[in-house]
């Protein structure tokens, strides 16, 4: 991460939103805060933003509503990680939907939320295309006609398309061509995707495969890259081989 990496709060709570600006001011972090989408809109078209952490629940409109806008207008490439006092499985499933890279139910642990951060801040700051030179550990993996550059963070279609990939698709892409035509469990790919403990009832996985298809598969109604092994997990069938 670098030094002073700059978080944009969005919260409607002051006093919920200085506690977590203390918070990630005291481990390093630039903060901004902002209490509705206006002040959000009016830091990013004003300064570089590396994070933006969202409360769903906010006057006006609703982080569900910002997070679509953020995707629209800037891409996957700015990490947006959500919080909520709604600890509905729904809710999570929808704010991943949306593009979030994480989804954070209140009350959550300071080291947690501190840790996901830095964790979504490392995604984003991989090399992207054009950046200078790859470094020393790039990999160009093929499968089914696709390269994965794992130093770029880069996909490449059959017809020579790069494809954007949000840091949660791209982990779990990674996940799956690392271990490919095995069978994995919804909880392994949360620890191999996301590098932290599985929450039994999180379906965060499963809204992920359901992106990574969209984009990958030819008929996303009959996958034939990522395959579902029903009461079991999923299988990545092509055989992966380094280019």
């Amino acid at each position: 991460m670098e030094p002073e990496a700059h978080v944009l709060v969005v919260e409607d709570d002051g006093e919920m939103r200085h506690l977590i600006a203390r918070l990630l001011q005291e481990n390093g972090f630039r903060v901004t805060g902002a209490r509705d989408g206006r002040e959000m809109w009016e830091t990013l078209d004003h300064a570089p933003v590396d994070l933006v952490l969202l409360d769903v629940m906010l006057p006006g409109r609703s982080g569900m509503d910002l997070c679509r806008e953020i995707r629209a207008r800037r891409g996957p490439a700015l990490p947006v990680i959500m919080l909520t006092a709604r600890a509905e499985e729904t809710d999570r499933v929808l704010g991943l939907e949306l593009g979030a890279d994480d989804y954070i139910p209140k009350p959550f642990g300071r080291r947690e939320l501190v840790a996901r951060i830095r964790a979504a801040l490392r995604r984003a700051q991989a090399p992207r295309p054009g950046e200078g030179a790859a470094p020393a550990h790039r990999r160009l993996l093929g499968f089914a006609g696709w390269t994965l550059d794992t130093g770029r963070r880069e996909l490449t279609s059959p017809t020579g398309a790069v494809v954007d990939l949000s840091g949660g698709e791209y982990d779990l892409l990674l996940a799956f061509v690392e271990h490919p035509q095995r069978v994995l469990s919804r909880d392994q790919l949360l620890e191999l995707a996301r590098n932290r403990l599985a929450d039994p009832f999180d379906r965060s996985v499963d809204v992920q495969v359901s992106r990574l298809r969209r984009k990958v598969e030819p008929d996303e109604a009959s996958p034939t890259i990522i395959k579902t092994v029903r009461g079991a997990g999923y299988l990545f069938v092509p055989k992966v081989e380094p280019r």
